[in-house]
Formats: structure tokens, sequence, C-alpha cells
């Protein structure tokens, strides 16, 4: 090739400053909030800007440019009322079989317009779910309602009808 060794070790011919690499770096933080020091890196390395991954994190940390984190849980429950709160009584119930003991819960599920509520009733030893109910809102018209629960094909048909207290989650206008 007729080149020498140290022609591949040459110093970049274009030196950037800090002050530049850290304004570059802002711009990107400011756009991508969750970005941290391997997509900043990244993002610079796109914009033809090669700079050293160690370099990233220490400038990253020195001008405060750390990633904001996704909030991966919300708390939901407000366990701190004064109504009455329903006694557990499948505490020291250990089922060996199914359909010895059902669970029931409330969620809420995010669809393309919003969020919908979803009541599950699951077997506690199978875990498999026995009804379920979709509703929008927890009380009043297109409700999750326990009445309304659509019972998969396994319930065996021998189990006493359930009371809405036994499956609903304790809700204000539930208390009567």
């Amino acid at each position: 090739m007729g080149l020498l060794r140290s022609t591949f070790y040459d110093a970049p011919s274009v030196a950037v400053d800090d002050t530049e690499i850290v304004r570059r770096m802002q711009a990107i933080c400011d756009e991508f909030e969750t970005y941290g020091y391997r997509r900043v890196g990244a993002a610079l390395r796109q914009d033809g800007l090669v700079v050293n991954s160690k370099k990233v994190r220490r400038l990253m940390r020195e001008h405060d440019l750390q990633p904001r984190r996704r909030r991966r849980f919300v708390a939901t429950t407000d366990s701190g009322h004064d109504l009455p709160v329903c006694p557990n009584l499948a505490r020291d119930v250990v089922p060996d079989g199914p359909n010895q003991l059902w669970n029931g819960d409330i969620t809420y599920v995010a669809v393309a317009s919003g969020f919908v509520y979803v009541a599950l009733i699951l077997d506690a030893w199978s875990r498999r779910v026995v009804g379920y109910a979709i509703g929008r809102t927890m009380d009043g018209p297109g409700s999750v309602h326990p009445n309304a629960m659509i019972i998969l094909p396994w319930k065996p048909p021998d189990l006493p009808d359930m009371d809405i207290e036994q499956i609903q989650f304790v809700h204000r206008n539930n208390i009567h």
C-alpha cells in the first residue's frame, strides 16, 4: 500500500472542543430525555462526531445530563381510607385441586382510546382465568359488574352463585 503504519494511529485533523461536544449532547438530551450515555454516544457518532464512551459518561455526569428514568410502577390503590375492609377468609386455605379457592381482582389496562377496567376471577390452584368482565368505569353504565361476568367453559356447574361483595374490590359505591 505504501503507507506507514503510524498513519492509521495519527490524531484526527480536526479536534473538537469539549464545549462543542457538551452543546451537542445537551441538544440530544433535550430532545430525548431518557437517553443514557450509550444512546447519546451513538447519536453523536451519527452526527459525525466520534467520542469515547468514557468521555461521554464523564461529560454527562459533570454537566448534569443524566437521563430521566421512566416510571415503571404507579400506585393506584388507596389503602388509607376509613371504609370497612373485608376480612381475608382465604388466609390459611391451601388448595390441593382446582375450583377450591378463587381470587378476584380489578385492574386497568391501557388501550388506544384511554384505558378500561378489567375484573378477573382466577382459580388459585391452577391459576386459570375462571371469569372476567371489561368496562369503561368502575360504576354506572358500561361498568365492570360481577353479574355481567363472562364465565369461561371450565366453570363447574355445582358452585354456588357468588355475591358482589365476594368478587368486587371494595369500592365506595359498594358500601351500603
